[in-house]
């Protein structure tokens, strides 16, 4: 649970703008999404393997 302490006579807009960062950085709707389906694990290694080797296509054509 997020407790968000507001300071008296504080602005609502800044209350709820720092409410939303807190919320983002705790990462709940990241996880959720995530949850949100099941990946077996070897397709999560597969596609770990193709963003690797994406990765290092990308890199060796800046070395170029």
């Amino acid at each position: 649970m997020i407790i968000m302490p507001i300071k008296e006579g504080e602005n609502i807009e800044r209350a709820l703008k720092k409410f939303k960062r807190k919320y983002e950085r705790t990462g709940v709707l990241k996880e959720l999404r995530r949850r949100q389906y099941f990946t077996k694990p070897s397709i999560a290694k597969r596609d770990a393997m193709m963003h690797a080797v994406y990765v290092e296509k990308l890199h060796r054509m800046e070395e170029e």
